[in-house]
């Protein structure tokens, strides 16, 4: 957002947000919207985000207001780009820090070759199945509101491609990566399938989308900051 324009959320603007840590996107759409709507005194304004960020992940999150909303399904369908942290040795039915500990695992030493391995494995098209604290529909229903009340979850696998994907053990059991991959890649599962394949277990416990499709984290601004621009 640049601070000397006058912005026009009616005919449509597009806002790169940084979503800040334990927000759900809704959240930032709610506050932007309902800061809109006081700004121009209106009752109703479409405001949209075009693509998901999990409560516990910060970074790139674009928003579209207005005629701009007719945007969101291109932007949804862009490649984007994260940076993160997995944690081996254990797991999580959520496959992050969501949810507490299920299963820890005997220590295995990991070497250069292993990580080199991962590397090829994980790269390219793969198949992946959505956790089952996920955004995904069941029956009308998200599937997080059916594993919160502990009913049982089953999502089908489907095919995504990772472009790109750099991995660092960055001490004995943490593996810091860099990825980029198509829509509907959950780096969560990700972090649990990498965990199965080097046999001890993982899950997320760092993530930050760095860009969504040409939109790039250098470019966003805080929310905070986005709510100051529109209330002035």
């Amino acid at each position: 957002m640049n601070l000397e324009k006058k912005y026009d959320f009616l005919n449509g603007e597009i806002l790169v947000l940084d979503k800040p840590l334990g927000w759900t996107s809704f959240d930032v759409v709610y506050k932007i919207r309902a800061a809109i709507k006081k700004k121009l005194q209106i009752k109703k304004i479409k405001v949209g985000h075009a693509g998901t960020l999990d409560p516990l992940a910060t970074g790139v999150l674009v928003l579209c207001t207005g005629k701009k909303t007719k945007q969101i399904d291109t932007f949804l369908n862009e490649n984007k780009s994260y940076d993160g942290v997995i944690q081996l040795g254990a797991t999580t039915p959520s496959y992050d820090l969501e949810t507490e500990v299920d299963k820890v695992y005997q220590e295995k030493e990991l070497s250069e070759n292993d990580i080199l391995e991962l590397t090829k494995a994980f790269t390219g098209a793969i198949q992946q199945k959505p956790p089952i604290f996920s955004a995904k529909r069941i029956k009308g229903k998200r599937a997080y509101e059916l594993a919160r009340k502990g009913e049982k979850v089953e999502l089908q696998s489907r095919a995504v491609v990772v472009q790109d994907l750099e991995l660092k053990l960055i001490d004995k059991y943490q593996l810091a990566f860099k990825i980029n991959c198509s829509k509907g890649t959950y780096i969560r599962s990700l972090a649990r399938d990498i965990g199965d394949f080097l046999e001890v277990g993982g899950h997320l416990i760092q993530l930050r989308r760095i860009a969504s499709g040409n939109f790039h984290i250098d470019d966003s601004i805080s929310v905070e900051e986005a709510l100051k621009r529109i209330q002035s």
